[in-house]
């Protein structure tokens, strides 16, 4: 059996798949300044807060990396009306991605801050810092420093797992592929092509990253 490749149904709807790449960014990059918030918050919660906030932030922690990505959708997509909150499909693929990156975001720069030696941190106390301007101004750089790959590596993870909130129907680059491949019926073309769309989005974003890191980080 010899496969005929035909591309020309894909081509004639690219403009769709460069809107739904364009959501995926756009997703990509609200979630991640979203999660980088929640981390830093999370970290100094777990570090630095008290026994209550402590459990609670490892409650959370615990909660969201050992359930799957998708059920945590579903929870805010379709859960929360139950609630009396609706969320249309984007803003929810938002709230639930930024909960799931904040978590492992925590994990991150925690581990980070507590790279950071204590003596450093008893340096800023006692030159009559408290410990939430300890934690901004003695902490915070270094402990980005020394977890800033594991953190873009997490970023990257992020931006392929948006496929997922096709699920919910939200017009991403994955749910517009769908919908070429169910009116073509090109499956192998269509998944080929955002394969590769993915996998240019994905390299962009290390090239920013890399670029990222050389500014802030190595020029200090």
């Amino acid at each position: 059996m010899i496969y005929r490749f035909n591309f020309r149904d894909v081509w004639a709807n690219f403009d769709l798949l460069l809107d739904g790449a364009l959501l995926t960014l756009q997703l990509s990059a609200i979630t991640m300044a979203l999660g980088l918030l929640i981390g830093i918050a999370g970290a100094l919660a777990r570090s630095w807060g008290p026994p209550p906030v402590q459990w609670t932030a490892r409650g959370y922690v615990e909660v969201i990396r050992n359930t799957p990505l998708l059920i945590q959708i579903f929870i805010v997509y379709f859960g929360l009306p139950g609630f009396g909150i609706r969320l249309d499909a984007d803003t929810a693929a938002v709230v639930a991605l930024t909960i799931n990156l904040g978590a492992y975001a925590t994990e991150i720069i925690r581990a980070g801050v507590e790279a950071i030696p204590r003596s450093q941190v008893e340096a800023g106390l006692s030159l009559g810092l408290s410990h939430l301007q300890t934690f901004r101004y003695v902490v915070v750089f270094p402990a980005l420093r020394v977890i800033y790959p594991a953190l873009a590596s997490q970023f990257i993870l992020l931006m392929l797992a948006t496929s997922v909130v096709s699920q919910i129907s939200a017009r991403e680059l994955f749910h517009i592929a769908g919908f070429i491949q169910s009116r073509t019926f090109r499956d192998f073309e269509v998944y080929l092509v955002i394969t590769g769309m993915y996998l240019a989005m994905a390299l962009a974003f290390r090239l920013i990253f890399a670029g990222i890191h050389l500014l802030v980080f190595r020029r200090r």
